[in-house]
């Protein structure tokens, strides 16, 4: 009985998958015109970066410069703003502020914030300009990035855009596996702004209207992925959330396994705490409630369900094999044996390959339909490879992330 209720579990999820995958693809034909175009820009709203930064000298000379390249004509400030860093952050972003007074201002704040949206918040308050925008301390924004984006705010609605971020270092495998990531999500944010259903204005460069950010009161600071939050909170308030697919930044990626999961551990549970935040709006209010809130439960829900049936699997051959009177010890019997965990064909492996093979499809469907002429095209292996290291790994970072969040570490 229990077996059936789960194959027709395995339906469902098999339909969502279908569901999804047919959904993006039709978006995309739908509006694949417009996929890289960005409106002209009419007027040249006055403009404030922030910069936060905490220990951060290996990469914010680099950052300052980047910025001070952008070709905006209406760049009013750069603001970097120190979190009581131990490093030579301060010194050096002080040295630029030096050379450039009248473009650069540095601030540091009283004590350590201990989070980004901390150091951000601080920073808004230096900021009387239309729009500001915000990059971290280890980003590079393209030349031309910020001209893409200026135009969306003709329309009175618009209180964000977000820009296509991609990898700046791929000098080993876990780099270039998040490479591909970063691609496919590119594809994806601008197939979900098509839906009006952007769930996130990333931190290495959004800008905002700063009427629109006083109105959400800027940045949660309780929130470990305060850049969800705020988009969450601007849609709520019924602004609409827009992407400059040509505009680009490159920002610096963990090269380590551990730091890896330390960052997606981070995002889950901020994406936890937004979810908890606004699970009222469930179904209610407009896109956020009857779209991105459900989409985020659903993906959650997919994750876990994977790798709790794969367990369940296990767990019952263990039981049946070597807990029953025919496997005793007086029979001499190995108490454990891996080819005795028979994974047939079934409602499990079937829904894994449908799983792997839409993702997979998707995957590549994504990669072949976005311009990055900046690297060379993936190849077969490591797109293959990405699809298997995500599946497989993802949804145990996912029980790690939910655990930590039930627990109440939500230590940054």
């Amino acid at each position: 009985m229990a077996m059936d209720f789960i194959t027709v579990v395995f339906l469902v999820y098999s339909f969502l998958a279908f569901y999804f995958l047919f959904l993006f693809i039709l978006t995309y034909f739908q509006n694949k015109k417009e996929f890289f175009s960005t409106p002209p820009i009419t007027k040249e709203y006055s403009l404030s970066i922030v910069v936060p930064c905490y220990n951060g000298e290996e990469h914010i000379a680099e950052t300052i410069k980047g910025l001070l390249n952008l070709k905006y004509n209406n760049l009013k400030k750069i603001i970097v703003v120190d979190d009581c860093s131990t490093d030579n952050s301060y010194i050096i972003a002080k040295e630029y502020e030096k050379k450039y007074p009248n473009k650069i201002k540095v601030v540091q704040t009283p004590e350590n914030t201990g989070c980004s949206a901390g150091a951000k918040n601080y920073g808004a308050k230096f900021v009387n300009t239309e729009l500001i925008g915000f990059t971290d301390d280890d980003s590079l924004p393209e030349k031309d990035s910020v001209n893409y984006m200026i135009g969306f705010f003709d329309d009175k609605k618009v209180g964000a855009v977000t820009s296509t971020v991609l990898v700046r270092n791929r000098n080993n495998f876990i780099l270039r596996l998040q490479s591909i990531e970063y691609k496919v999500i590119k594809f994806s944010r601008k197939l979900l702004e098509f839906l009006d259903s952007i769930y996130v204005t990333p931190g290495p460069l959004a800008i905002y209207r700063k009427s629109a950010f006083e109105d959400v009161k800027g940045f949660d600071e309780k929130n470990l992925t305060e850049d969800i939050e705020i988009t969450w909170h601007l849609q709520y308030k019924g602004y609409k959330i827009k992407m400059a697919v040509p505009s680009r930044v490159y920002s610096i990626a963990p090269d380590k396994i551990k730091g890896w999961i330390n960052q997606r551990n981070r995002w889950n549970i901020g994406g936890l705490q937004t979810v908890n935040k606004y699970k009222k709006t469930f179904l209610k209010k407009g896109m956020l409630g009857n779209f991105i809130l459900p989409f985020f439960v659903l993906s959650w829900i997919i994750g876990l369900f994977g790798i709790g049936i794969f367990g369940y699997r296990i767990a019952r051959t263990v039981a049946l094999k070597y807990l029953s009177a025919s496997y005793s010890i007086q029979a001499q019997t190995a108490v454990f044996s891996l080819s005795d965990i028979n994974l047939t064909i079934s409602a499990l492996i079937f829904f894994g390959l449908a799983v792997f093979f839409l993702s997979l499809f998707y995957t590549i469907f994504a990669l072949s339909n976005i311009k990055e002429d900046k690297y060379k095209k993936e190849n077969w292996f490591t797109v293959g490879f990405y699809m298997m290291f995500y599946l497989l790994f993802y949804p145990i970072i996912l029980i790690i992330s939910l655990y930590k969040f039930l627990k109440g570490d939500l230590r940054w």
